[in-house]
């Protein structure tokens, strides 16, 4: 009951402590989820819950702690401790220097989501703070893995499992498959009821294993040795061409003409024979009729003796 009440509780009506003074978050954290605290108890990690949600100096003293929580200043004091001892928090002072120059020591509570060790406090205490080492990242192969029981329900696969079947997913990748061609060789046609997933997937995995691809010939151009001229291989016999060789090299077709060349010419004879067509149309007479030429004018006929 205490520990549902705790989880209603909201921090952000939890009082805060002197400027300076109060939680204080460490560096390198990871990020929030809902398992952060499961390895606790259930009272102290509903609290380690209630700590981290608190914004930075926030008052988490066992006296202001009580009055906010629903436990007592003796459950709370062994509740802290306990979360001191799984690495989440370190209580202890630090100098500090105020603004006219002068240095005191001020009570700190230090806190980490993320549990560590004696050895990372002992480095966080002389400012070494350690360096967190990359998260392992899934590979493409586990990826498709893990969500392979979104397509295929029966076929949902635990982490155990997606580590130990990436690399026969990563084969099929190497040989020029996709994420399409393996989901369709895992999911079609499966068997009711799947009874071993990780079984099912790993012999289709291995019976349904693609051809390597086959090898793409190698592209290359041979240049002659003297002139660095490419061509193909018949053409240089000894490694050099005929114009090194000092053979006579065939005659080569004349370049094509320009566009604009060609425009040119095709418009000069587009003209040229508009001009024709004119000059072969009769010209007409007023009466809108077409006059003969001269040269197609009849003579009048001489009268007929009688």
């Amino acid at each position: 009951m205490a520990e549902s009440q705790l989880s209603a509780a909201l921090p952000s009506a939890h009082p805060m402590a002197a400027p300076g003074y109060g939680k204080r978050s460490t560096p390198g954290q990871l990020r929030a989820t809902a398992h952060d605290f499961a390895h606790l108890p259930p009272r102290e990690a509903a609290i380690a819950a209630y700590l981290d949600r608190l914004p930075d100096g926030a008052d988490i003293s066992v006296k202001t702690l009580a009055k906010q929580l629903p436990y007592g200043q003796c459950a709370l004091s062994t509740a802290l401790n306990r979360l001191q001892r799984a690495g989440h928090l370190r209580r202890g002072r630090e100098c500090v220097t105020a603004d006219d120059g002068s240095s005191r020591w001020i009570t700190r509570s230090w806190w980490s989501r993320t549990a560590r060790d004696d050895g990372w406090w002992a480095a966080f205490t002389r400012g070494d703070v350690p360096k967190e080492p990359p998260r392992p990242t899934r590979s493409r192969a586990q990826i498709l893995l893990a969500a392979l029981g979104r397509t295929a329900p029966v076929l949902s696969l635990s982490q155990a499992d997606c580590a130990a079947l990436a690399p026969l997913v990563t084969q099929w990748f190497e040989r020029g498959a996709s994420e399409d061609d393996v989901l369709h060789a895992l999911t079609a046609g499966l068997p009711t009821p799947v009874h071993h997933p990780a079984a099912l997937v790993r012999t289709r995995l291995t019976g349904k294993l693609p051809p390597p691809p086959a090898p793409r010939p190698p592209l290359r151009v041979l240049e002659c040795a003297n002139c660095g001229a490419p061509g193909r291989p018949e053409t240089l016999p000894g490694g050099r061409c005929s114009a090194c060789r000092g053979e006579n090299t065939p005659a080569r077709p004349p370049a094509p003409l320009p566009a604009p060349s060609v425009h040119d010419h095709a418009a000069r004879i587009r003209a040229a024979m508009d001009q024709r067509r004119q000059e072969r149309i009769p010209p007409t007479g007023d009466n809108g009729r077409h006059e003969p030429r001269p040269a197609d004018r009849t003579r009048p006929c001489p009268p007929a003796s009688r």
